[in-house]
């Protein structure tokens, strides 16, 4: 064990989840004004959708702690976190109510993503595959679109909640390393990839998860 820096999240994961905070901002901020800015939600919602497949993706091919298989616990493992007990586990990763947090953000966002390609607002805009399903069907991908703003905002909350708790309660700066990428106080073994062919890597997986969101929504017709 050192006190030095280890890297734990790798460049492609720290710039994802710093774009998903701004576009989810973005988001919010351009359907509470309306008007001309909802082209701007719906293009928001595109870049999301596209960060939410690549974000999937690299839970698979990204480096050691941004992987999925590094940060699933069970059900025993999330309660023995949640009482501070000292039999949950450590990691440098995900602690498991952080990988519950999440998993239910990415799903969340995923749905509320999916959800707003088929949705309408009676008036003037709709989803780019809102004409595919029928109109009660999109009313009501709608209306789940609605309610999953909500649940996502309590989500948020309880994220931004938290990551206060462990800074003011247990001296933990939880922000940090999602900006500078390292913890300090782990062994340098088990540090993450982070070199120039993963972040090759990740640009690929991008550029194909985008190109993909074009294809869904039309490409240059919408």
């Amino acid at each position: 064990m050192s006190d030095a820096p280890v890297r734990v999240w790798d460049l492609p994961t720290r710039l994802f989840h710093w774009a998903l905070v701004g576009l989810v901002v973005a988001s919010f901020v351009t359907a509470k004004l309306g008007g001309n800015l909802i082209q701007w939600h719906f293009w928001s919602g595109y870049a999301i959708l596209a960060l939410v497949l690549f974000r999937f993706a690299w839970g698979f091919a990204g480096g050691r702690y941004a992987r999925f298989g590094s940060f699933l616990f069970g059900p025993r493992d999330v309660l023995a976190a949640a009482r501070g007990s000292p039999q949950a586990p450590r990691t440098l990763g995900h602690n498991p109510l952080g990988a519950v947090s999440v998993f239910a953000m990415l799903g969340l966002v995923a749905l509320q993503a999916l959800a707003g390609l088929f949705s309408n607002d009676d008036i003037a805009s709709e989803g780019p595959l809102a004409r595919y399903v029928s109109k009660a069907l999109s009313d009501r991908l709608t209306g789940l679109h609605h309610l999953n703003e909500k649940i996502l905002l309590v989500l948020v909350a309880l994220h931004v909640a938290a990551i206060l708790f462990y800074l003011l309660r247990r001296r933990e700066n939880l922000v940090r390393p999602m900006l500078t990428g390292d913890k300090a106080g782990g062994d340098p073994e088990a540090a993450s990839r982070d070199d120039a062919a993963l972040r090759l890597r990740a640009l690929l997986i991008l550029g194909a998860c985008a190109a993909a969101v074009w294809l869904i929504v039309g490409g240059p017709a919408r």
